[in-house]
């Protein structure tokens, strides 16, 4: 990329099992970049085979930064996923280098991307608590009603049925003085982005994920869910939640047959491409669509990113 030019972000989203990973690294080596991973399950220390974890080998072939944050029994909020993604984008740029936000996790890539502003407000377990009690029961449209003193753009924007989103509306109202439709609001970010989204037919991609399942079990994912637990990680935890590790640990327990498990996995794994072609829309025209197994897909990706 010529020197002088403003700050770019550029990202290869698409959903699992598209190669977002060997793409990135690729794009790395070619535009002198680091990669920022943008995928909600790839931040736990030790979870590494069911989340399709970047492998030492490929970590080491072009830096790569937010991976291997936490330890399964911690969480991080979008809010906070946002600090430390931003600066890791000021620490990669401050270097020369060029930024690739590289994941699946649609929440992380457009908030990243699109400048959204995200509350640093903690779940208020007592507020939630009086109010989900009033939900149940006084119906949800008097939790509504309280929202609409406070907010009223969010009362008729909020589905009235949603006590979970209309209690979370009252919590960051309270808590920050701020109505929460202000908090829905974007702000341009300081930088230009480029976006290649890796695609593939259903089928193929299908057969992929099955691929990939069978390797994960080859690997030895139900050893690493035993070993977790065997460090305290205990299956009810958010992070042992994941698709993988919540099939394995019903094994486990006694709930499922082996053969079952990777068969659910597999069919819950079809399931999360699904939904990950809701936040990666094919008619996004800021999202430059290419084949996953295109034969020149490097030498069209870089034609993009570099425009």
């Amino acid at each position: 990329m010529p020197r002088g030019t403003p700050r770019r972000l550029v990202a290869i989203i698409g959903a699992t099992a598209t190669g977002k990973t060997a793409l990135s690294i690729a794009v790395a080596h070619a535009l002198d970049g680091e990669i920022v991973n943008a995928d909600s399950r790839q931040i736990y220390r030790g979870m590494d085979i069911g989340t399709a974890k970047p492998t030492p080998a490929e970590q080491a072939a072009a830096p790569h930064h937010l991976i291997d944050i936490l330890d399964p029994d911690e969480t991080l909020t979008l809010a906070a996923y946002l600090d430390l993604a931003k600066a890791a984008l000021e620490d990669i740029w401050s270097r020369g280098k060029q930024p690739i936000v590289a994941g699946g996790t649609g929440q992380y890539v457009w908030a990243l991307l699109e400048g959204w502003r995200v509350p640093r407000v903690p779940p208020d377990r007592e507020l939630r608590a009086r109010r989900e009690a009033r939900a149940a029961l006084e119906g949800p449209s008097t939790l509504l009603e309280e929202l609409r003193a406070l907010d009223p753009a969010s009362a008729d924007r909020i589905d009235p049925n949603n006590a979970r989103r209309i209690i979370r509306a009252i919590e960051v109202t309270v808590a920050t003085g701020r109505p929460f439709s202000e908090w829905q609001k974007k702000d341009r970010p300081g930088y230009d982005t480029r976006v290649v989204g890796l695609r593939m037919d259903r089928p193929a991609l299908h057969a992929r994920i099955d691929a990939r399942v069978d390797a994960m079990m080859g690997a030895g994912l139900v050893d690493e869910v035993q070993r977790l637990n065997a460090t305290g990680y205990a299956c009810d935890l958010p992070a042992m939640s994941g698709i993988g590790y919540r099939q394995i640990c019903e094994h486990l327990r006694g709930e499922r047959t082996l053969d079952a498990a990777i068969a659910r996995i597999k069919t819950e794994t079809h399931r999360l491409a699904r939904m990950q072609h809701a936040w990666f829309k094919p008619a996004d025209a800021r999202i430059h669509w290419l084949h996953a197994l295109a034969p020149s897909l490097l030498r069209e990706a870089l034609s993009v990113l570099s425009a």
